[in-house]
């Protein structure tokens, strides 16, 4: 069983599926109005009683998890994690909270994952569709061809943002309606083109959002008269005329919409009523999957050793000319030596892994200190499958693979990160004097100091070793470590 928790900006949920078949079957759900959205304050810092909500949701949320034998949980938050100001502080919290690792992931690696659930769920590998998600702070629009994403984009727009930007207080009126509506409009209109109609066959709406403005205008009759699949600009517009004769948000009351969801149900309908105009979308289909399907399809292909962040590193080595062979050796290297220094966890090795497969990609942009470039395009680069916390420990290890280490000494208290740098270090080391490690692996070990034994060949055959390792020593005693070398 897999378990995937999403932190959004409107609510927090998770859900509990198992792999059966071709499918994931999902055995429970649950959702908490949260409002994270809604608790920021004027200088973009989540207020302690919007923590205080936060964490006693999660609370809940790691008890009822305890109750499941899970294979593997993720935990991915969204929109307002990005955008809040004090997140360092409330981070540690939240995860001691819930009990496992939070990862705030980028909008595009949102909208990869929303599409990664609408595809297994639809499982039609040839059709071109788009899919549209309105959240509680972003919308993505995802453009796709089956199982394979051609285009994803997140614009800072959501439901609840734009609820209380343009209904002030509640009230709904046709003016600020209109208005609510052309901002959005403005806000898709310079990334509209690519996801034009003559891209896809079908349009799909993935998000709650979606979904319960659709189940409101069919339990309340307001798609007469419309042909074609799913919800259409008619029927959006009644469903406006009815919200606007309503008048104030307290007083919405309709069959097909939970009372929780009338505060922030009218700001996703200007949004999706925005993005059908832009886009010139006809009809929209809503569909249940999305982003938690997704990640629990991602958990699950990992498990079978499919993991997406394979194909990303391949994909941005051969993007920047990485010279593959030098990479692989580097890393296979790297592996041997840090297998010998005792990680706490695989988790290291991995990152080490990509993070010497890429170690050369700065090189496209200068030959001089390309170990820079690559530590800045890693953290900041496109990478789907990574999370920003992943990117940012695998561009330290770039920053660290030569030079100077005071760069980085505040990260070596971390164990498995300063036994990550000597190994890839130590593997760069090797490969520049064209020492086989693979054939006779040096001894390596790591505790209150790095022991290194070298085979005396080694020394006497390749006269740059020396040089090399001599550097290593004033490199690590700069920042308090001892490096012992023993010719053997």
């Amino acid at each position: 069983m897999y378990a995937a928790v999403d932190l959004g900006s409107n609510s927090f949920r998770f859900s509990i599926g198992s792999h059966d078949g071709d499918a994931i079957r999902v055995l429970k759900s649950v959702r908490e109005p949260i409002r994270l959205a809604a608790g920021l304050d004027a200088d973009g810092n989540l207020t302690p009683d919007a923590m205080a909500r936060a964490l006693a949701c999660l609370h809940s949320f790691a008890v009822t998890l305890a109750g499941y034998e899970l294979e593997a949980v993720r935990v991915v938050a969204t929109s307002t994690m990005r955008q809040a100001n004090n997140i360092a502080t409330f981070l540690p919290q939240a995860e001691a909270a819930i009990g496992y690792p939070i990862e705030i992931i980028s909008g595009e690696e949102e909208g990869r994952l929303i599409y990664m659930g609408v595809a297994n769920a639809l499982a039609q590998p040839a059709e071109r569709r788009l899919v549209v998600d309105i959240g509680g702070g972003s919308t993505e629009l995802i453009l796709g061809r089956g199982g394979d994403i051609e285009r994803v984009e997140s614009f800072s727009v959501g439901s609840v943002r734009q609820s209380l930007s343009f209904f002030i207080g509640g009230r709904i009126d046709g003016p600020s309606f209109e208005a609510a509506i052309l901002s959005a409009r403005s806000i898709f209109e310079d990334g509209a083109p690519p996801y034009h109609p003559q891209f896809w066959r079908r349009a799909y709406g993935s998000s709650g959002t979606i979904r319960a403005i659709a189940d409101v205008i069919d339990k309340n009759g307001l798609d007469k008269g419309c042909p074609a699949r799913g919800v259409t600009p008619a029927s959006l517009e009644a469903l406006k005329a009815r919200f606007v004769g309503i008048g104030h948000v307290s007083r919405i009351d309709i069959p097909g919409l939970r009372p929780d969801r009338a505060g922030t149900i009218v700001g996703g309908l200007a949004i999706l009523i925005g993005v059908m105009h832009e886009l010139g979308i006809e009809a929209i289909e809503p569909i249940e999957a999305g982003l938690r399907m997704g990640v629990m399809w991602d958990l699950y292909q990992r498990s079978m050793r499919r993991d997406r962040r394979d194909e990303s590193v391949r994909a941005f080595a051969q993007k920047f000319g990485v010279d593959t062979v030098r990479a692989a050796r580097v890393a296979d290297d790297a592996a041997a030596l840090l297998e010998q220094l005792r990680p706490g966890g695989d988790a290291a090795g991995r990152l080490l892994r990509w993070s010497a497969l890429l170690h050369e990609l700065g090189m496209a942009v200068s030959q001089t200190g390309y170990h820079k470039h690559t530590a800045y395009i890693i953290e900041n680069a496109d990478l789907p499958g990574f999370t920003t916390r992943e990117q940012k420990t695998m561009s330290r290890l770039a920053l660290a693979q030569k030079g100077n280490l005071r760069k980085v000494e505040e990260f070596l208290a971390d164990g498995d990160f300063a036994r990550a740098v000597v190994a890839l270090r130590l593997a760069i080391v090797f490969m520049h004097a064209r020492i086989d490690v693979a054939t006779a692996a040096p001894r390596l070990r790591m505790k209150n100091r790095i022991e290194l034994e070298l085979a005396r060949e080694w020394v006497a055959d390749h006269p740059t070793l020396s040089y090399w390792i001599e550097k290593e020593q004033e490199h690590w005693d700069e920042v308090g470590v001892d490096l012992a070398v023993r010719i053997g």
